[in-house]
């Protein structure tokens, strides 16, 4: 039988001593070695082989088990558990970041073996309150990234584009905005070729279009 090698890392000792015990009563299961601390964590990283390394988040008061994530999924081929007391959202989202393909609740004792198995041939799910912290981050970052490009393109166009991209969205001809706003057709139509030269879109039509859907004549509104 292929027995899966672990790294045990938990700053409890009575708890690292228990779950010691506890796995290495699994048939295919072998305790390589256990740290207690960073160092001695560190130290293990180097020198004992591993196939999967279950790792306490908090250790001694701070999120050291993150560190120590990173670096074993820089430096060696395991895979990473990382065990938590509590849901902490920002740690498990930073620890999914670092490499770690799995983590556990440690009150989920007799969920671990199943765990590293999964860890062990690649077949971690991802949890599913990390999926949603997924989402909700992934939201964040589109908004930013959209409110980043609208002021960007505030920055880009001059109050005048702005207004002729308004009535072209609307649906105004280019001789009908020159009427409107009592300037020459000319004039209008090198504010259109700035416009477009700016967004990079292919007709007058297509850039108001862009402008609408990023929120750019909304965002004009409340300024």
């Amino acid at each position: 039988m292929e027995r899966i090698r672990l790294l045990l890392v938990e700053d409890d000792e009575d708890w690292l001593r228990g779950l010691e015990a506890y796995l290495s009563r699994e048939p295919d299961f072998t305790v390589a070695a256990t740290a207690s601390s960073r160092e001695t964590a560190e130290q293990a990283v180097r020198e004992a082989a591993f196939d999967v390394a279950l790792v306490d988040i908090m250790m001694h008061g701070a999120a050291e088990g993150i560190d120590l994530a990173q670096l074993i999924c820089q430096t060696t081929p395991a895979r990473v558990v990382m065990l938590t007391s509590l849901q902490e959202k920002e740690m498990i989202f930073d620890a999914y970041r670092v490499g770690a393909i799995d983590y556990m609740v440690k009150s989920d004792f007799g969920g671990i073996p199943a765990a590293v198995r999964a860890a062990y041939a690649r077949e971690s799910p991802m949890n599913a309150y990390v999926a949603a912290q997924m989402r909700e981050e992934f939201r964040r970052l589109r908004q930013l990234e959209q409110a980043y490009r609208i002021k960007e393109l505030r920055d880009k166009i001059t109050p005048s584009e702005l207004q002729v991209l308004r009535m072209i969205d609307a649906g105004h001809t280019q001789s009908d905005i020159a009427d409107k706003l009592y300037l020459s057709l000319r004039t209008i139509k090198v504010h259109v070729g700035n416009i477009l030269k700016k967004l990079g879109g292919s007709t007058s039509k297509e850039a108001a279009r862009q402008a609408r859907e990023l929120g750019l004549f909304e965002e004009e509104k409340q300024g």
